[in-house]
């Protein structure tokens, strides 16, 4: 197996998922475009020497269909032998991309490749793809099919996390994120985005909210409670009958974000670094996906990375840094639970909750975040991971150069 290397890692500001945030009036393929630009124009990167270009995008209809890899390299003006590929793999979509071009890359069928993910959820809103999952009774039901909410309330309820420690476990989040912006943890990744005319639109995260407090979360009310009792709670009961009720304890504070962006990884051989006289940053030790009960849902993210770890011949002593998808407070809650983790080397930089979760860019997102803070801590070691609808998870473990 040939080693793949990462040479760079880009992403945009996430912007405000909504009509009035910064980025709505920026298209799914203009977010991807200029992130491709940024990796191409920083590393002086003569884009024909590129192999592939692999993009992950969780809802690809309308102006985010077909293909937008392939249009975003076009666009990008990339070289126009260097195709295009989208992939949907939910949550862990950019993560993944990321993956297949280490695999391309690993197995020597590809020397130089880009990895990422693109989402504009102002302007393509979650679940506008539809799926048979939620949709074909044949599936729904014997899969107990409930939407993620009620999941993450159901993984609350059997570990017993309360509204306080989501609650916390949020402004934590917040406050982890705010610091790092302070800090200028990010700068060396994020590439502000640009009007046509060259004015930047946005250049920092906007979703954060520094001045979360315990008292301020408290004041909302569940977001999955009348979901729940519509017949969902029922649902989710009869695939764990254990659960005589369902504590719902998740709300748009201490959930993921709705938010646009996008991310672009460029990795290769050290052969073709060497040859176009890019310097590697990292190196990709081992990546693994999994399938876990569907109706949960989340709690794939420790079970992957014992996957990972196993394959990589590591323990979890042997790694320095955790970067875990907060789409729910619980989710990382669980994962600490079960990985036996504390909080001082996991997603130390914030996460989903503060930031945003951009769906098919975030896993992309996550690695360069995770890279990043190897270099500036001088640590050696990381693992990346995403819980995914319908019961899976992905996880990637690099090391720093």
């Amino acid at each position: 197996m040939t080693d793949c290397f990462i040479y760079d890692a880009v992403r945009t500001p996430r912007g405000r998922g909504k009509k009035d945030g910064s980025l709505h009036e920026v298209t799914a393929v203009e977010l991807a475009t200029q992130a491709l630009q940024a990796i191409r124009d920083r590393n002086g990167l003569d884009t024909a020497e590129l192999d592939d270009v692999i993009l992950g995008c969780v809802d690809p209809v309308g102006e985010e269909g077909a293909d937008i890899a392939r249009a975003a390299v076009l666009k990008a003006g990339y070289a126009q032998n260097v195709p295009g590929m989208q992939i949907n793999r939910f949550c862990a979509s950019g993560l993944d991309a990321c993956n297949l071009a280490a695999g391309g890359i690993m197995s020597g069928q590809n020397q130089l490749a880009i990895g990422g993910g693109v989402e504009a959820m102002s302007r393509v809103p979650i679940g506008s793809s539809g799926g048979a999952w939620p949709e074909d009774p044949s599936i729904a039901i014997p899969a107990y099919f409930v939407p993620q909410g009620i999941s993450a309330d159901l993984i609350a309820t059997l570990d017993g996390f309360s509204r306080d420690d989501v609650d916390a476990y949020a402004v934590q989040s917040q406050k982890r994120a705010a610091d790092a912006w302070k800090a200028g943890r990010f700068a060396k990744s994020v590439v502000p985005v640009k009007d046509a005319l060259g004015q930047t639109i946005l250049s920092r995260d906007e979703h954060m909210r520094p001045e979360t407090t315990m008292q301020s979360l408290g004041g909302l009310k569940p977001s999955f409670a009348e979901m729940g009792a519509f017949g969902f709670d029922s649902v989710a009961i009869q695939r764990y009958p254990q659960v005589e009720a369902i504590n719902h304890v998740h709300h748009a504070g201490n959930s993921s974000g709705i938010v646009d962006g996008a991310a672009a990884v460029l990795m290769g051989s050290k052969e073709k670094g060497d040859a176009l006289g890019l310097k590697p940053r990292a190196r990709v030790r081992a990546f693994a996906s999994i399938g876990s009960e569907p109706a949960i849902m989340l709690t794939a993210p420790a079970e992957v990375s014992q996957k990972v770890l196993a394959r990589a011949r590591m323990q979890t002593k042997d790694l320095d840094l955790f970067e875990i998808n907060e789409a729910f407070a619980s989710v990382v809650l669980r994962y600490l639970k079960v990985m036996k983790l504390t909080p001082e080397n996991v997603n130390i930089n914030g996460g989903a909750i503060a930031m945003g979760h951009p769906l098919g860019a975030t896993g992309a997102m996550l690695l360069g975040t995770a890279l990043d803070e190897l270099e500036r801590s001088g640590k050696s070691t990381a693992l990346i991971t995403l819980c995914i609808g319908a019961g899976m998870g992905t996880a990637t473990i690099i090391e720093r150069l």
